[in-house]
């Protein structure tokens, strides 16, 4: 069995899809920051805050790896930024590995972060307009990486029923 890896912009939905995902198939869902959050004992947060972004980043990528060497069958939810870093997106078209990109506009993007912004610290603190741009300007940045994804699905106007419908289609 091949390791699903779920990938996108925050807000995209892929905790919400994964674990609807891991009811469907049965397949245990891990999303990687819980599994960072868990191996030190800190919040990404305090990683930040304590470490940087570079010991974040180092971290994040020996989590990757070592859940894709696993021989348990698992639904794997990246955080927002991690194909973009330390050539992660190369473990995105391995043969015992099954992408998919949850493609978002800006727009739907904008408006699921809207209600919860205090909870992501990248964008806490913006008024409307400044989200707005951060979010066209991060995801024009990261698109080369999400892209590399062997299966692309976009959520826009779409349920999470749906969206998890799509993909078991592609999993048949």
């Amino acid at each position: 069995m091949k390791k699903i890896i779920l990938l996108g912009y925050m807000g995209c939905g892929k905790s919400t899809i994964a674990q609807n995902l891991s009811k469907a198939t049965n397949i245990p869902f891990l999303d990687l920051d819980k599994c960072i959050e868990k191996r030190v004992n800190l919040s990404i947060n305090e990683i930040f805050e304590q470490h940087g972004e570079i010991y974040f980043r180092k971290l994040e990528h020996e989590m990757l790896v070592e859940l894709l060497q696993s021989s348990e069958n698992n639904i794997i939810g990246l955080g927002g930024g991690t194909p973009c870093y330390a050539n992660n997106h190369e473990l995105l078209i391995r043969d015992d590995v099954t992408s998919v990109y949850l493609k978002a506009s800006i727009e739907t993007l904008y408006n699921r972060l809207l209600h919860n912004k205090s909870k992501r610290p990248l964008i806490a603190n913006m008024d409307e307009e400044e989200m707005r741009e951060f979010i066209a300007k991060h995801l024009f940045d990261r698109s080369f990486y999400y892209n590399h994804a062997q299966h692309k699905i976009s959520v826009d106007n779409k349920t999470v029923e749906e969206t998890v419908q799509d993909i078991l289609e592609i999993l048949a």
